[in-house]
């Protein structure tokens, strides 16, 4: 199905839209819309700032690998709560994020930043769809983000996929010595990250900002964003990255709560390699792997 694209001159405004998510709570439909959205999108230079020390970037004159999820999140937000998208946004949970890094993101932009829903399929819990992010410039694609999020008030015909990225593939068998994990860094998540992440993303979502908001929704403390994890693990893994040319994909296990002690375990610098994140007890709490395009 080819995508519909509409053309923004400005990120749309954050209120309106989680007015418009906190009314949402009935699944619509069992098909994705055609629609997609793009915009051009330039880098705050303090917000870019305060991101890097956020999580742990170092200084330079690219984007880190993850900063276009903050770029592109006013767009994701129109996309998933408009009328025609079928499932109510709070609720969604986030299974796991791809990042391809095609070419190095060197500036602030402008960027052309589109979005755009894919790949709906059955799940064991209910159904998973494809949240797909770009970034181009005057020669093209730089960078892509899969982001799999699942909708668990809904069941689709079929059996669900197998997939790709099993906890037991990660720990019954035996790695290459290149891919044993060795403890590469560990690090605090404080109580008030989520209110500090929210306001460089603008991802405000209650779950993340306060135990008291976060029982609303099931959880009896504030939970990390994912992708402030990736974000900070990728940022401890910088210097075994290459500057463009990769890939590098998460799946996210059980949730962080608020404070926690994490350390993150990685495989020596290689042009493929495998990263764990462990809390309390050993608990597994996101598990990934790079690789070369």
């Amino acid at each position: 199905m080819a995508t519909d694209w509409h053309d923004l001159i400005a990120p749309p405004a954050l209120p309106g839209l989680f007015a418009r998510a906190a009314m949402r709570r009935q699944v619509t439909g069992k098909t994705l819309p055609s629609l997609g959205l793009r915009c051009t999108l330039s880098a705050d230079a303090d917000n870019l700032q305060r991101y890097r020390a956020l999580c742990g970037f170092a200084d330079g004159t690219r984007l880190p690998v993850t900063y276009p999820h903050v770029l592109a999140f006013a767009l994701q937000m129109k996309l998933l709560t408009d009328r025609r998208f079928p499932f109510p946004l709070l609720g969604l949970v986030h299974l796991e994020n791809r990042i391809r890094l095609l070419r190095p993101l060197g500036g602030l932009g402008p960027f052309t930043v589109s979005v755009h829903g894919d790949k709906l399929q059955a799940h064991p819990k209910g159904a998973q769809f494809s949240l797909i992010t770009r970034l181009q410039d005057q020669l093209g694609l730089l960078w892509e983000g899969d982001s799999g999020i699942l909708c668990r008030d809904i069941r689709l015909d079929g059996e669900p996929p197998e997939s790709s990225q099993t906890e037991s593939s990660q720990t019954e068998s035996s790695p290459p010595d290149e891919f044993r994990l060795r403890e590469l860094d560990r690090w605090t998540a404080p109580a008030n990250i989520g209110r500090r992440y929210a306001r460089l993303s603008g991802d405000y979502n209650p779950i993340h900002l306060s135990a008291a908001s976060a029982r609303l929704f099931g959880f009896p403390r504030a939970i990390a964003h994912g992708l402030w994890l990736k974000a900070r693990s990728l940022a401890a893994l910088e210097s075994q990255l290459p500057p463009a040319g990769y890939a590098v994909e998460v799946r996210f296990h059980q949730p962080v709560r608020l404070p926690a002690e994490l350390h993150l375990l990685a495989s020596a610098a290689a042009p493929s390699g495998r990263l764990e994140l462990l809390g309390e007890g050993q608990r597994l709490h996101m598990s990934g792997s790079w690789q070369p395009l």
